[in-house]
């Protein structure tokens, strides 16, 4: 059957060669989805014979439902620019292709790697995420941020790894970061959620304890305590600036 792989980018020259090389043999297409990149992400995508379109950001799940939609195979990868799926992976996923399996939603191990380690604690460890699919199998919700892939078909599970390049560099954390936190908390004020003193003053507090403590990110040394710091960091942020949303009666569309 023919796979087709969907993506989304967006300023993606850094890590996008890597995701695409690792893919490369598998894919009968790559379908991407840009919304406006202005570094070389086309023409790195067009090195790879990938169809490229532009659309503007509509969040992530219909983002990322835009690009499934305008794939032609039977299967669908849909991962993400910063994605690396591993050897064994690939290997996996070409057998998937050539049984003829009534499975149709698998769900992936998703192996976390920030400033150029793999991150074991914290929580960052054990993410499994619905991936690989039949495109008749279901669709991610309308989400901006937190989108989930939506299916009423049994979802199986693949121990082989797919290598989440989440942050690159500290730099890379912080130009994402306004982004994230902005959509973040433009989600919770569609969903009618408010911002008080506990939410931006203490929830950030017990984020590190619980990051860097319980859940045992020491463990992973000066990248496990940065993430436990940036996180506590993105939560104080996000819900402050849903504070400002109301107060200053920021228009959102519902």
């Amino acid at each position: 059957m023919k796979l087709s792989v969907a993506m989304i980018t967006l300023n993606e020259e850094k890590i996008l060669d890597k995701t695409l090389a690792a893919i490369k043999d598998i894919a009968d297409e790559i379908v991407i989805v840009d919304s406006g990149s202005t570094d070389k992400t086309k023409s790195i995508a067009q090195k790879y014979n990938a169809k490229f379109f532009v659309e503007s950001w509509k969040g992530y799940g219909p983002q990322r439902n835009s690009a499934i939609d305008k794939c032609s195979g039977e299967w669908i990868l849909n991962i993400d620019a910063d994605e690396e799926i591993s050897p064994k992976l690939k290997d996996r996923i070409k057998k998937i292709k050539e049984e003829n399996s009534d499975k149709k939603v698998y769900s992936i191990n998703f192996t976390s790697v920030c400033f150029g380690k793999k991150i074991k604690h914290g929580g960052w460890s054990n993410s499994y995420r619905i991936r690989l699919f039949r495109k008749e199998a279901g669709r991610f919700n309308d989400n901006m941020v937190h989108e989930e892939f939506q299916t009423d078909d049994k979802v199986y599970t693949l121990k082989e790894e797919i290598y989440h390049h989440s942050y690159i560099s500290l730099e890379d954390y912080f130009n994402k970061f306004n982004r994230y936190t902005t959509e973040g908390a433009i989600e919770y004020y569609k969903k009618g959620k408010k911002s008080n003193v506990f939410q931006i003053a203490i929830n950030p507090m017990f984020k590190f304890l619980r990051m860097y403590i319980i859940r045992l990110g020491f463990l992973d040394g000066i990248e496990g305590f940065v993430l436990a710091c940036t996180s506590a960091m993105y939560t104080m942020v996000k819900y402050y600036k849903l504070k400002e949303i109301y107060r200053n009666k920021t228009y959102v569309k519902k």
